[in-house]
């Protein structure tokens, strides 16, 4: 494309296309620098206690092992920011897989038999990692994650409840999930001249340069973090990991290039899991389905390292209009790994409790469960009263159901079959909010004719690159192909992370304002430019993060269609449509694409991800892609993503809300839903494995005392 007219909208390709099928985009650890080592960490194998000796003669004893670092002998280094990073400082062992030593070897392999050698002892200590609804150690914290009260609420939640002529009183749980990006948490750093370089997996350098500069006691300037690219992230690389600390303390140790790439296997101990969630919905209604009450309660966990907080009652906040709401969230403190950010933290185990609940509600009812969404449309957010900068959740609905050809629906569960297979089909609503950050970029216009745009964004696969030079060439009035993109540099200057679905309006809105004070200064040049050529520069801080008076948010509806086998309990999704109200869509192409991912990765959520606290020995057994289950292609046989066209001008320049994970938050919900109309049956917790569905539709067929067990 060459042309302005349609540059924002339009299909444009990824930039890095090419690269990356062509194999020679470089990843953070295949930045072979002269005399490059490499690093393998030993985790503990104690899920609480302390280390009471290290052996490291047996590693460095092997060829090729350079050094074992370990509390006994690592640099010492400032108190980071977050404790998480606080490795090999203390005998204290916070939970099973915290790193408690680092082996560098002249090659991958010598570095990781070197680990496997290193003997360490252990004083073991009584630990507990279950969460329950009533564990006597939960509290209420002060806040939820992103700074949410933990509990709000108006009108009496309760009395409303109780005098509800319709009530239901329903609990859902969402098991421990796992990221698992294609390409696991890598850092390869080295020092020269008393500079630190780090190549970094992550999903924002600035972030991590601010934590490298605080630990290692050096100033900002004299410490630059890259991330050309990344093998996604879905939020477990939002905030600095071990890895690059490891490496930048090996390589200061060893004085040369060091890389620490982390197995997989590592990944769900040190870099974030999506907590667990115990949810309780009562939910009380009218005659006409009108809610009269909402409630919903939340208990999760989180670690003795760090308060993470998933805050899952927030949705309910924004969703529907109730005269009496309440929602609380409440932890408990266990001796587990630190949960952090994963894909639509919240929003996603939120959503699905609650849309799983609306359509338990809609059954009761009998009204029809996209009729019920609709008649409890609110006017105002319902939890802050603020208007909604738009809200285009109905449209989403109805457009929805008529691609999908809901109106065909038979209501009755189980009245589909074809042979052995159950037929249904199931919706669900979702949202998620518009969050935009302040952020630098700059702007110069060259002689050749071209344009050079410089922002600090890190494209996680997301295409941030192509549609950062698409709002550029619309700002100038230029073609596209005569703009050049250069991203993820720390030295470029300040931007916030590709998270939180705030990437493309953070970086688009500073791109946009550098763009449109060159083109102003263009317009009062005369001449050819000079050889440095002119430029112009952006900082959006007291903007882009200035208080609005609006509610805004993302909404989006989900249909499902599912068979279940009752021999086998398989549940197979054969067709899964979204469409959504995200603002004006800047690539139709790369927004698709964020939009199916989301949906697939709800899909796994519903049907195949499952991770379990192991209670004797306190990790997590599902630890690699061979037991935690991701979708494959043949899981995906028909997904389909739509828009409808919204116009806000509350938001940012581009009039733009993010995408990339409005797809996964009803996703499950409506699976879910969808087997509940095809068996009769109400399954409460995830995932929907064949065990747990072919055990239920035998208890369903024979009931307890027929079984003959």
């Amino acid at each position: 494309m060459t042309g302005t007219e349609t540059v924002l909208g339009a299909p444009a390709e990824r930039r890095e296309g090419r690269e990356k099928v062509t194999g020679t985009a470089r990843y953070a650890a295949e930045y072979d620098v002269p005399g490059r080592a490499q690093a393998w960490p030993v985790p503990a194998a104690v899920a609480r206690g302390r280390v009471t000796g290290v052996d490291a003669a047996p590693a460095l004893a092997l060829p090729g092992v350079l050094a074992v670092l370990t509390h006994e002998n690592a640099p010492r280094l400032a108190d980071p920011e977050d404790p998480t990073l606080a490795v090999l400082r203390s005998p204290h062992v916070p939970h099973r897989g915290w790193f408690v030593g680092l082996v560098v070897g002249e090659t991958l392999e010598a570095a990781r038999a070197g680990a496997a050698a290193v003997r360490v002892t252990y004083e073991a200590e009584e630990f507990d990692v279950t969460v329950t609804a009533g564990h006597p150690e939960a509290y209420v914290p002060d806040s939820a994650n992103g700074g949410f009260p933990a509990v709000t609420g108006h009108g009496d939640a309760e009395a409303a409840f109780a005098s509800s002529r319709t009530r239901l009183d329903v609990e859902y749980r969402v098991p421990p999930l796992h990221n698992h990006p294609m390409e696991p948490h890598t850092s390869t750093a080295w020092w020269e001249d008393g500079r630190l370089t780090a190549h970094s997996s992550s999903q924002g350098t600035t972030a991590v340069r601010a934590e490298l500069a605080r630990m290692f006691e050096l100033p900002e300037d004299r410490v630059t973090v890259l991330a050309e690219h990344v093998g996604g992230g879905f939020g477990s690389k939002g905030t600095p990991r071990p890895d690059v600390v490891l490496a930048a303390m090996a390589a200061r140790v060893t004085g040369r290039p060091v890389t620490v790439a982390l197995p997989r296997r590592y990944l769900p101990a040190v870099v974030g899991h999506r907590a667990p969630t115990l949810h309780r919905l009562r939910l009380g209604a009218g005659a006409d389905g009108r809610l009269t009450s909402l409630t919903h309660e939340v208990t999760t966990h989180t670690s003795r390292v760090k308060e993470f907080v998933e805050q899952a009652a927030v949705p309910a906040r924004v969703m529907y209009a109730a005269p009496a709401l309440r929602t609380a969230h409440r932890v408990a403190r266990l001796d587990v790994p630190t949960p952090s950010w994963m894909r639509a933290p919240g929003e996603c185990p939120g959503m699905y409790a609650l849309e799983s609940a609306m359509d338990e509600l809609a059954t009761e009812l009998g009204i029809d469960p996209v009729e019920l969404r609709i008649r409890n449309e609110p006017e105002t957010e319902p939890d802050s009263g603020k208007p909604f900068s738009s809200r285009n959740l109905v449209a989403c609905l109805r457009e929805g159901a008529r691609r999908f050809g809901w109106q065909d629906r038979d209501p009755r569960p189980g009245s589909r079959a074809a042979g052995p297979l159950l037929i249904g089909s199931g919706v669900a609503a979702a949202t998620y909010p518009v969050l935009v950050s302040p952020c630098t970029a700059s702007a110069r216009a060259l002689p050749d004719g071209a344009f050079l745009v410089r922002v600090n964004a890190t494209d996680i696969g997301t295409g941030a690159r192509t549609v950062c030079a698409q709002i550029a060439a619309d700002a100038l009035g230029a073609p596209l192909d005569r703009v050049r993109v250069e991203v993820a540099d720390s030295g470029i200057g300040f931007a916030p992370m590709a998270g939180g679905s705030s990437g493309t309006a953070s970086w688009g809105w500073a791109v946009h304002e550098a763009c449109v004070r060159l083109a102003d200064r263009l317009a009062g040049h005369s001449g050819p430019l000079p050889d440095e050529g002119v430029g112009a520069d952006a900082d959006t801080s007291g903007t882009a993060d200035a208080e609005s008076p609006y509610a805004r948010h993302a909404f989006g509806a989900h249909f499902a269609e599912v068979t279940v086998d009752t021999v086998t309990g398989e549940v197979r999704v054969t067709r899964l449509l979204g469409v959504f109200a995200a603002g004006r869509v800047l690539n139709a192409r790369t927004a698709r694409s964020q939009f199916v991912g989301g949906m697939t990765m709800g899909l796994g959520m519903a049907l195949t991800e499952d991770s379990t606290v192991d209670p004797a020995f306190g990790d997590f057994t599902e630890s690699d892609l061979a037991s935690y289950h991701v979708p494959a292609h043949a899981d995906v046989a028909d997904v389909q993503a739509y828009w409808v066209e919204e116009e806000d001008a509350h938001l940012n320049p581009m009039g733009s809300k993010g995408i990339g994970e409005i797809g996964i938050v009803g996703s499950a919900a409506a699976v879910g839903n969808a087997v509940h109309h095809a068996t009769g049956i109400r399954f409460r917790e995830l995932p929907l494995t064949p065990h747990r569905v072919l055990t239920a539709l035998l208890e369903h067929e024979h009931p307890a005392g027929m079984l003959g067990v």
